[in-house]
């Protein structure tokens, strides 16, 4: 039996498709499995039964080092690739593999429209990181596990919505992946469903206006639920509406059919949702001579005129 320690420190989308290398080292090499990560994203992870230990730090690793000096790894697999991680691996003195993070090859695709990018999934890169030992795709996808304490029961929902409804993911962690306020009304005005808003805190303030402008047929849980509280919300949901952003994966791990829109970003980038529903697809205006303009993404369109988002097909979402 091997003990291998996985580094990823953030975020959620990225912690999440991490999620089969944890699953195929534990049953298929007898792995014992720790993860290294932030503290804000323990949650993620507490209730995976294919990982032993969390290990978890606020700001340094410096935080942990003596614990993980004394767990006496046999292997550090990096799939985060940065400073901190590489930092990390060197003080551990243990044999390693890291992540290919292929920066230049988005460096290139965002400035000069060529893409270089392999036609390969981040997950499935993620298992090429682990080749060395033997282990193969099972092709199950993406995990999330919800403590039995944080599912949300239906009957708690307002009566309109316990009979089903589209889970609508409003935020993103960028402005420029987020479709425009008053996009948002117009489409959830075309859909004839009982509608979910799900985000954080920092996303409420938008799911109230949302709310006011479409009237009974939403329900505002912005903020009002924990992340797995609103996972449980995603994985009753008939259906997902979403931005590129952490609860996609999530819906994906559940295997939903999803809606994903796209803005500054794009699915070359190797983030599309990772084996979800057939159904699914993706929702974006293509031919722009300015997309993609960031890797990330920015607080604000660099041109002006946000076209990337403003142009989205509304009758894309009509179900």
């Amino acid at each position: 039996m091997k003990k291998i320690l996985i580094i990823r420190f953030s975020s959620i989308g990225d912690i999440v498709l991490t999620t089969p290398v944890l699953r195929c080292l534990k049953l298929q090499v007898g792995a014992e499995i720790h993860f290294l990560t932030k503290q804000s994203f323990k949650g993620l992870l507490e209730n995976n039964p294919y990982i032993t230990k969390i290990h978890t730090i606020e700001k340094s690793v410096k935080e942990v080092m003596a614990q993980l000096q004394n767990e006496q790894f046999d292997f550090v697999v990096d799939l985060h690739n940065n400073i901190r991680s590489i930092q990390t691996k060197k003080a551990l003195s243990k044999p390693s593999a890291a992540f290919k993070k292929l920066n230049f090859h988005k460096w290139i695709l965002v400035n000069f429209k060529i893409n270089k990018m392999p036609a390969e999934h981040i997950v499935d890169r993620y298992l090429d990181t682990v080749e060395a030992f033997g282990i193969r795709n099972d092709n199950k996808g993406l995990d999330y596990f919800i403590p039995a304490k944080e599912e949300v029961q239906t009957s708690s929902l307002p009566e309109s919505h316990q009979k089903g409804y589209i889970g609508f993911v409003i935020g993103a962690k960028h402005f420029t992946k987020q479709l425009p306020v008053e996009k948002i009304i117009s489409i959830c005005k075309k859909i004839n469903k009982p509608i979910i808003l799900l985000g954080g805190k920092e996303d409420a303030a938008r799911a109230e206006m949302i709310e006011r402008a479409v009237g009974e047929n939403i329900f505002n849980a912005c903020g009002k639920y924990s992340l797995n509280q609103s996972a449980s919300l995603i994985k009753q949901a008939i259906k997902i509406i979403t931005h590129d952003t952490g609860l996609m994966h999530i819906a994906a791990a559940f295997k939903k059919e999803i809606i994903s829109v796209w803005g500054n970003t794009v699915p070359a980038f190797g983030f599309s949702p990772y084996l979800p529903d057939p159904n699914s697809s993706i929702v974006e205006v293509k031919n722009l001579s300015c997309r993609p303009c960031s890797k990330i993404g920015y607080d604000k369109c660099p041109k002006g005129h946000f076209k990337c988002m403003m142009e989205i097909d509304e009758q894309a979402f009509m179900l």
